[in-house]
């Protein structure tokens, strides 16, 4: 079965995965709230951070919040006293309104499940790309923009370019290793493409995507195909109960006879990314990621 033919099978399995929160498209919904509506525009704003990501991107442009994601997670001591507002797949929606927000900033990946619940409060939302490094930049860019914060954004984004340019310089001449990027979920796993965050620090890595010409950032998995690609690499990262998706990966190795042909498996080129340095979407720490990418992608280096 190759990609094409199982193209509405794979369409199924990715908008099952958007249902999760985990793919969408982008866009910016933006509405009056009520508790705005005679608020002078001199105002202080009022923005509530719902993603992680989102809250350390705050934290370097110097923005004050009023409220923050809940999560196991350390985020930054800047907003330790700043309320909870929930998971970010499903914010406590009325305890985000009682914080009489000016701005609630969330990610495109979480669009399709969280629009609808924005439009129903009426108050200003928008979604942020941070599906690719390079769109991360541009939001920055366009949050410091917005509430005064060029400088500080300016330097977050030349840290990131910095360290870029960095890394294209020490694969400089060497091989492109071709690439099987898993993506992980509790029962099951798709297969990553360029469009994909991790996909993209692939790519700036200078390793080749053996997923080639698909303009979505998952796809459901064809072992037979992915075994004909012969990948140098294949990595394997979790989104959610990273523990559980790891002993299922190794289940799935175990069990399955055909990942025994695999080159990089033969040659012990299996790696499993962490997830606080790989996520589904764009973060800071990008710096560091693309670091342990090169180690796992050049392992003579």
């Amino acid at each position: 079965m190759s990609w094409k033919s199982s193209r509405p099978v794979i369409l199924l399995l990715v908008f099952i995965f958007i249902l999760s929160g985990c793919s969408s498209s982008a866009g910016t919904m933006t509405t009056s709230a009520a508790p705005q509506a005679n608020a002078d525009a001199q105002d202080p704003a009022r923005i509530v951070a719902t993603t992680v990501a989102i809250t350390e991107i705050a934290n370097a442009l110097e923005l004050d919040l009023v409220g923050k994601p809940t999560s196991s997670k350390s985020l930054p001591d800047r907003y330790a006293s700043v309320p909870d507002v929930g998971n970010p797949m499903s914010p406590d929606m009325e305890k985000v309104l009682s914080l009489q927000p000016t701005d609630i900033l969330s990610v495109t990946t979480l669009k399709y499940d969280l629009e609808p619940k924005f439009k129903d409060m009426s108050v200003n939302a928008e979604f942020l790309n941070l599906e690719s490094l390079g769109n991360m930049e541009k939001e920055i860019r366009k949050l410091g923009e917005r509430f005064d914060r060029t400088k500080q954004a300016d330097q977050v984004i030349t840290k990131l370019q910095d360290k870029v340019k960095h890394i294209q310089q020490q694969v400089k001449g060497k091989s492109s290793p071709k690439v099987l990027i898993l993506l992980g979920v509790p029962g099951s796993y798709l297969v990553a493409t360029e469009n994909s965050y991790i996909g993209d620090l692939v790519r700036i890595a200078g390793g080749t995507n053996v997923v080639q010409g698909e303009s979505v950032e998952y796809l459901a998995s064809n072992t037979e195909y992915l075994q004909q690609s012969n990948p140098d690499i294949i990595l394997r990262a979790a989104h959610g109960m990273p523990e559980e998706v790891v002993k299922m990966f190794d289940e799935e190795f175990k069990t399955n006879d055909i990942w025994k042909h695999f080159n990089a498996v033969q040659k012990g080129h299996v790696y499993d990314l962490p997830e606080p340095l790989f996520g589904t979407t764009a973060s800071l720490n990008a710096d560091a990621a693309l670091d342990e990418l090169v180690k796992m992608l050049y392992p003579a280096i």
